[in-house]
């Protein structure tokens, strides 16, 4: 395996992106990251030969930024339907769609919920994408979603801690 190949030099840029991404308890702040963390992975996994991991981090990348402007339920259908779409077209095994049903996960967080619910759902949304990377020999996306699950679970503690402190003072 080449680890400097270009495909796995765009995982490590996603990977940069990602990580920045979860360690912001700004929810406005990490959906811009990932924004630009999907445009990425999509590349990434496009020169990876993964299509159903590219097309759905494709999708990502708008329905994240789309988020952050509107938590209209028919952009989340949209986003939904276009993943379930995109994997109809490409994935050919159970585990293709294992990136596509963790984009869907993510989606209804976007758009439904904010704060420690909204990183709650996207740990299970990662968890679909680390199987997906290791499957995919992706040396970034493995490290990427090992680490975003670390720092999703580190900022929910920080969160939680923060919570507590402030009914304690109350």
């Amino acid at each position: 395996m080449d680890y400097f190949s270009p495909a796995q030099c765009a995982g490590y840029v996603a990977l940069v992106l990602g990580v920045g991404a979860f360690l912001t308890r700004d929810d406005r702040r990490m959906k811009l990251l990932l924004s630009a963390e999907s445009v990425v992975y999509g590349a990434h996994f496009l020169m990876l030969g993964n299509l159903p991991a590219a097309g759905s981090a494709g999708i990502s990348a708008g329905r994240t930024y789309l988020s952050l402007r509107s938590r209209s339920l028919w952009l989340a259908a949209a986003a939904i339907a276009l993943n379930i779409w995109v994997g109809l077209r490409v994935a050919h095994s159970g585990l293709g769609w294992l990136p596509i049903v963790g984009s869907c996960v993510a989606t209804v967080g976007f758009f439904t919920l904010d704060g420690m619910r909204l990183r709650l759902v996207l740990l299970t949304s990662t968890l679909m994408w680390l199987a997906n990377g290791y499957i995919s020999r992706s040396i970034g996306g493995t490290v990427l979603e090992s680490l975003i699950a670390t720092a999703n679970i580190t900022t929910l503690v920080r969160m939680g801690l923060e919570k507590a402190r402030l009914r304690a003072a109350v």
